[in-house]
């Protein structure tokens, strides 16, 4: 070994100093560099001659930048030799070094003066962020496993339990210091516990096991029944163990249940609806339908207003079902919304024309006004369009005794291929407290208490306007009045628009000219009545002779389809629910009785109101679709179109 003696110490020195790994700083006592090796350099990323302007203080972070002052102090007054401390900088680039420091002071050898401080940085960057990054790996393991809903339970390839988090203690009543060391047996019994054992090393059998744990055992003596998933601990690409995670089924079951529950009572309540619909249309058919025939018979003024206040009544009766029956099918999501073209004025004049007779009777005003900017045609649902603007217009009369209403269109956006409008119906009646308006769109809500109201009505309107609404992808709202008097009901809705625009006509759904018997050469029509209840068939065949025709009676589908083999009927009046045989039924067997000839025209007459049933009907072979209670306009408006195609 040669000897060190002859080795130059200060060559050594000046070599270590430039070739340490590690970096080597001469820094002054008011903390400024005198010297830096190259290692200093690289881990700040300064020049040696950069670091002359470089303060030392500015570039360690904030956070740091007080962590050495007792340390110094010391130093300085000789209670220690050195120290050492792990301090961030900013390098100068901007991000952040992290360093481990070590500090020594060098004194003057006579009389112990302070002349300078030795620093050495070690750049540990590398090794703190993987440090930052375990230890948040950590934290959400531990934040996961602690405030996680589950149970989860550690456990060796043993099957001794390990560990388990704060939810085993509230799923098993155990501690779990009392788990600790004990078998999985203990929890989900010995034979799934030998099962789950065998099954460690194999994928498939785990899965298999996993299902056929279903229950967790509680101290107290009784099964939680759960839903299990293992999951393996794996250590340095080793399977160490697994984690059991058992999750309470207890309310979900019971949620499950509670659910199945409420989905049968839903439907009950449909089907007792759609049966009531049934029930209660048919007699109301009979009540108004008698007073369309009676009023136009001779009658003294005395009769005229009786049977006047009948019908009236009848038709609020009718009202009230329809609202009733409307909300029950959009509470229960089957409501939908058909798409076909439609002109927007249009539709307004004749919600309008519904409406004027009770608008004159109080003399009010009624205006109108649409921006010249609203499409001519749109595609959406006009029916659900014309219910919204129906039930607010009827509102809006009721509640003002005199003055004026106003109805405005307006175009919100406009874009490519959808349009959105907003509508808005003002009035100068009695208006709405602000206490009130808030459940203005609630259910079955009413600003005059039952007690004392003066308006009938159910309270289900304005609820059933804001879900229709809402299907129409629009919003429904109230404004008060500035003055206090009056109120502004307004809602937007979204409609579909295209460039090349189809003609609206095509879209009339009614029997082809080819269906439809010639009768040319008679004045009047040759019409079956299929219809089981007596006072239906009377009121429908006194409706039928008032325009000039004569009818067939039939009871039920059976006797409809030999009346039809026997006679060339023009237009069959078929209802629906009749004994024997159904009006579809027989429908399907009159349609293959004509298959490539000229066949009646079937029009289904059916107790159930609720919307959207006209399509099931005209996709089983019928032709057109009328409602209970009938009213004499319907029926005429039926046999008018027909004989217009007859005449084609």
């Amino acid at each position: 070994m040669q000897d060190l003696q002859l080795i130059d110490s200060q060559t050594l020195l000046k070599h270590l100093y430039i070739n340490a790994p590690i970096g080597i700083a001469l820094i002054s006592l008011d903390r400024k560099w005198m010297s830096v090796n190259p290692t200093v350099c690289s881990i700040f990323g300064y020049s040696e001659e950069e670091f002359k302007d470089v303060i030392l203080e500015e570039i360690r972070h904030p956070d740091d930048r007080n962590n050495t002052t007792d340390l110094l102090t010391k130093l300085m007054d000789g209670v220690i030799p050195s120290y050492e401390v792990e301090n961030r900088y900013f390098n100068k680039n901007g991000h952040i070094v992290w360093t481990y420091v070590h500090v020594s002071l060098v004194r003057d050898d006579n009389d112990g003066k302070p002349l300078y401080f030795i620093t050495q940085f070690i750049d540990v960057t590398k090794n703190k962020l993987a440090e930052l990054k375990l230890q948040e790996s950590i934290e959400r393991y531990t934040s996961l496993k602690k405030y996680n809903h589950d149970a989860i339970i550690s456990f060796g390839l043993d099957g001794i339990i390990i560990n388990g988090n704060n939810m085993v203690h509230q799923m098993t009543g155990y501690l779990i210091e009392e788990l600790i060391g004990n078998g999985m047996s203990k929890l989900i019994g010995e034979k799934s516990a030998t099962h789950l054992l065998l099954a460690l090393n194999d994928h498939v059998e785990i899965e298999k096991v996993e299902k056929n744990i279903t229950y967790i055992q509680h101290k107290d003596g009784y099964s939680v029944e759960v839903l299990v998933t293992l999951a393996p601990i794996i250590i340095q690409t080793k399977t160490m163990g697994f984690y059991i995670i058992a999750k309470d089924m207890t309310e979900q079951k019971k949620l499950i249940i509670e659910k199945e529950a409420a989905e049968k009572t839903n439907k009950a309540k449909s089907e007792f609806l759609a049966m009531m619909s049934h029930e209660i249309r048919t007699p109301m058919n009979g009540v108004i339908g008698m007073t369309d025939v009676l009023l136009d018979t001779k009658l003294d003024e005395e009769q005229i207003d009786y049977v006047k206040i009948i019908k009236k009544s009848g038709d609020t009766l009718l009202a009230i079902i329809n609202d009733i029956l409307d909300f029950s099918k959009i509470e229960s999501g089957k409501t939908e919304l058909m798409e076909e073209p439609m002109n927007v004025r249009d539709i307004l004049s004749e919600t309008l024309y519904m409406v004027m007779s009770k608008a004159l009777e109080k003399n009010l005003e009624i205006t109108t006004s649409v921006c010249p900017r609203v499409p001519n045609l749109v595609y959406g649902d006009s029916t659900k369009l014309r219910q919204v603007l129906m039930n607010l217009l009827s509102n809006a009369i009721k509640f003002t005794p005199n003055g004026a209403i106003a109805i405005s269109i307006d175009t919100v956006s406009h874009e490519l291929n959808k349009v959105r409008l907003q509508f808005a119906i003002r009035d100068t009646g009695i208006g709405v407290p602000k206490e009130q308006a808030g459940h203005l769109f609630e259910p079955f809500y009413q600003v005059d208490h039952f007690m004392t109201r003066r308006t009938e009505g159910t309270g289900l309107g304005l609820a059933i306007c804001k879900k229709l609404v809402a299907l129409m992808d629009g919003q429904i709202w109230h404004e008060a009045s500035d003055d206090q008097i009056g109120s502004t009901f307004s809602f937007t809705a979204n409609f579909r628009v295209q460039t090349n625009l189809v003609d609206p006509l095509q879209y009339e759904m009614w029997p082809q000219e080819d269906n439809i018997v010639d009768n040319s050469t008679e004045q009047t029509l040759k019409i079956l009545i299929a219809e089981d209840n007596d006072v239906n068939q009377i009121v429908l065949k006194k409706m039928i002779e008032k325009l000039g025709h004569k009818a067939t009676l039939v009871a039920n589908g059976k006797e409809a389809v030999e009346a039809v083999k026997r006679y060339p009927y023009d237009i069959i009046f078929m209802d629906i629910q009749m004994p024997w045989m159904d009006g579809i039924t027989a429908t399907k067997l009159i349609n293959d009785m004509y298959t490539g000839k000229k066949r009646p025209c079937i029009v289904a007459v059916t107790a159930h109101a609720i919307k959207g049933d006209s399509e099931k009907y005209l996709s089983v072979g019928m032709d057109a679709y009328i409602s209970k209670p009938i009213s004499i306009n319907a029926i005429s408006e039926i046999i008018e179109r027909f004989e217009k195609l007859k005449q084609i």
